[in-house]
């Protein structure tokens, strides 16, 4: 399996987005900050050119753990998100369900 980039984080105002660049294609996880503790994860997108490389399941994992080092809770409107969620009950305390 090819080893994933570095996740780039991007914010600009109220909207963020965990970006992963390959060749030319994005994955992405997109968010709204309703507050300095609430995210809200709206969007996962992953192009077929990541497929397989676990790029969406990388980029959840990085919102979470940016939820336990700045202390925000996740509300998973996405359903990626929300799917991973619910496969992962030890992460339950970061989410906001």
């Amino acid at each position: 399996m090819t080893e994933l980039p570095a996740i780039t984080r991007e914010v600009e105002g109220s909207r963020g987005r965990y970006v992963i660049r390959l060749d030319g294609a994005e994955a992405e996880l997109t968010y709204s900050i309703s507050s300095p503790t609430l995210v809200i994860a709206d969007h996962t997108g992953v192009p077929d050119a990541f497929r397989g490389m676990g790029a969406g399941k990388a980029l959840v994992e990085r919102l979470v753990a940016d939820a336990e080092a700045e202390g925000f809770r996740i509300v998973p409107l996405c359903p990626f998100v929300n799917g991973w969620r619910a496969k992962h009950p030890e992460a339950a305390a970061f989410f906001a369900v």
